[in-house]
């Protein structure tokens, strides 16, 4: 049994999250042939954690990990950096899920619980990891009454939230945008780019053998083992974890059940001193899940900047063109001059797109998906914390381990099917445009 990648991943724009940061530690690519007992393929938040879990339940394993790219240039340093505990269902009108909201609340928990344990064990920065919680922000009566839904859904759960007023929000903010907002607390707001080379950095330390710059071209049965091989080398291994979200389909696996969407944010250089008032920290998700993303981050973690995000668009070749960072820049320009009139017409430092998958019916893709080769993808735009939870099931799963974790992922259902191309890109992204159109005040 042979998977050969069919693409790899490339982005044409900058991780603007490793970029603020300067350069990060610089990983070898793989060269020659090795050896090792785990192969991960992917460096982000599922791989680096399925590489934590494996050395945490045998610290003698010999662990490589595989990226394409420099650590977290990929899509890890490329997300808002929300690690989200509650129901955060993408799909729905207030992000409210269903009966498996309690279950998915604690697994969640679990993932955050996971990644400042991390923080800790490694050093890393705590600016990186900032327990702040967010703020559904809201600015239409609609957002409002999504808010009202939601805080009431979380109160039948038992969980805590707290309502904000206009002022309330302005004094958070520096924004008088907003009409009303709904805080959270258990969210924990990461540097994305500053958290994953922390981790790369404390699992080099610890002995995983990491190699940059060293996209797989082909995962390949040898013998009892698996031979992993990239352009100018290879491992061989008797488990492999495939920590490649959308890229899953790139080796051929879950073909035509895969949504490769990808959304947009920019960046403004640092501010001047004193030109916005407010908090130092935090980050406002919108009350309509397709509204948009704003947050203010402070010198420890890159500088006195806002993130804008936004806009979003079905690709499945899994590129985007230049004409759709333009649309977005464009849609970010409106939407952060609307918030920020003192600040109007400042030039962004860095637009960019990250890349997500999703499941038709909101499912990861987990388990084995051939003797020996586990799946750690597809995290349906939840991927700080699914995708962290993924790779603890992998790492468990190809040690014949079982926990809550994998027993929440092996009852998942496989992806649903899609329609057939081009139809499923073309409804896909009129339905986009229809709801960024509906939510456009938020």
């Amino acid at each position: 049994m042979t998977f050969t990648a069919r693409r790899t991943p490339a982005f044409n724009s900058p991780a603007a999250w490793a970029e603020i940061l300067g350069p990060g530690a610089r990983y070898p690519a793989l060269e020659g042939a090795g050896t090792a007992d785990v192969v991960v393929i992917g460096a982000g938040f599922a791989g680096l954690s399925a590489a934590r879990q494996l050395r945490l339940m045998d610290p003698g394993l010999d662990v490589v990990v595989l990226d394409a790219l420099d650590i977290a240039e990929g899509t890890a340093g490329r997300n808002s950096g929300f690690m989200i505990d509650l129901p955060h269902d993408l799909a729905s009108e207030n992000y409210a899920g269903g009966a498996g909201d309690r279950a998915m609340i604690a697994l969640n928990r679990r993932a955050i619980g996971f990644a400042r344990a991390a923080v800790a064990d490694y050093g890393i920065d705590p600016a990186f990891a900032d327990p702040a919680g967010k703020v559904n922000g809201a600015v239409s009566a609609r957002a409002v009454a999504h808010n009202v839904s939601y805080a009431a859904h979380l109160a039948a759960l038992g969980e805590a939230s707290q309502t904000l007023d206009a002022a309330d929000m302005a004094e958070l903010t520096g924004s008088r945008h907003y009409r009303a907002g709904l805080y959270t607390p258990g969210t924990l707001m990461v540097q994305p780019a500053g958290y994953i080379r922390g981790l790369a950095a404390g699992l080099a330390r610890g002995g995983v053998r990491i190699f940059a710059r060293s996209p797989v071209a082909e995962i390949a049965q040898a013998g009892g083992d698996w031979r992993v091989a990239t352009a100018q080398g290879h491992v061989t291994a008797p488990r492999v974890i495939l920590a490649t979200n959308g890229h899953l389909e790139s080796f051929g696996i879950a073909r035509g059940r895969l949504m490769q969407l990808f959304l947009y944010a920019s960046i403004t250089p640092v501010l001047p001193m004193g030109a916005l008032a407010g908090a130092a920290r935090w980050g406002i998700t919108p009350s309509d899940p397709m509204g948009t993303t704003v947050r203010r981050i402070d010198a420890p973690q890159g500088g006195d900047r806002i993130v804008t995000r936004t806009c979003a668009t079905l690709r499945p070749g899994m590129t985007v063109s230049r004409r759709d960072l333009r649309r977005a820049a464009a849609v970010h320009r409106a939407k952060f001059d609307a918030r920020f009139p003192a600040l109007a017409g400042m030039a962004m430092a860095q637009t960019w797109a990250g890349h997500l998958c999703l499941s038709r019916n909101g499912v990861a893709m987990t388990g084995e998906v051939a003797p020996g080769v586990f799946s750690a993808c597809v995290q349906n735009g939840l991927g700080t914390a699914r995708g962290t939870l993924t790779g603890i099931a992998a790492a468990q799963s190809a040690l014949g381990e079982a926990s809550e974790i994998t027993a929440h992922f092996d009852a998942e259902a496989p992806p649903a099917r899609l329609p057939p191309q081009p139809l499923a890109q073309w409804g896909a992204n009129a339905y986009l445009r229809v709801k960024e159109h509906r939510a456009r005040a938020e």
